[in-house]
């Protein structure tokens, strides 16, 4: 099975009002050719569940300063002033959550969890309208599952059936991404034969991934 589609094709799938995975850490192991069409084709009222913004010119923080996002849903901002400044006027709604409470919920919403406890955010405004749980006497927090309609990840090479292998950090929040989505795009540098990629450097198996789209080689 051929999963590998263009990219005009892939960000169609992308509908007004989705709410996105983005895949990265500052736009390093980012699908910025996904993006760059994302931008080009003017889809609003998106959620955004990322790591981060990045900056006003790299990945996602074109998307942020086209104002394509009603939310966002990530543990930081501060390299992209613009986030800062529509958080702070209004304009965005920005849900800033612990890094690794985010990747948790994401984690848990690909495994079929029912969330995750943590003690990160007890006592602070991260707590407020949240559910808590104790067991055997100490308190936890129950963060629920993140899930997204389309997740739109990166990879360094790729075969045809869409199994993937990212090159050292540029697996952030990718792997874990590709199994929380109803649709999930792999933008990879370089896309080979099924059989072509050797199964003991699988990262992301071609079962989480929907669609293929070649990208920029490195």
């Amino acid at each position: 099975m051929n999963k590998l589609i263009d990219v005009k094709r892939a960000v169609d799938l992308v509908k007004d009002g989705d709410t996105i995975f983005v895949g990265g850490f500052l736009g390093v192991g980012t699908p910025h050719r996904l993006l760059d069409a994302l931008v080009e084709r003017g889809t609003r009222n998106l959620t955004l569940i990322a790591n981060d913004t990045a900056f006003p010119d790299v990945g996602v923080g074109k998307l942020v300063v086209g104002k394509q996002f009603r939310k966002i849903i990530v543990s930081h901002i501060g390299t992209n002033r613009e986030s800062g400044r529509q958080m702070l006027e209004g304009e965005t709604e920005v849900v800033l959550v612990p890094q690794g409470t985010l990747i948790e919920q994401i984690r848990a919403a690909g495994y079929g969890l029912g969330g995750v406890l943590t003690r990160t955010g007890l006592g602070t405004q991260v707590a407020l309208g949240k559910q808590t749980v104790t067991v055997d006497g100490t308190e936890y927090l129950l963060e629920k599952p993140l899930f997204a309609d389309v997740a739109l990840i990166a990879a360094t090479r790729a075969d045809t059936f869409g199994n993937l292998f990212y090159h050292g950090a540029t697996r952030n929040f990718n792997n874990i991404t590709a199994a929380a989505a109803k649709i999930t795009i792999a933008e990879a540098q370089e896309v080979v034969e099924a059989g072509g990629l050797d199964p003991d450097i699988v990262h992301t198996p071609g079962v989480f991934v929907t669609y293929l789209v070649q990208g920029e080689k490195a």
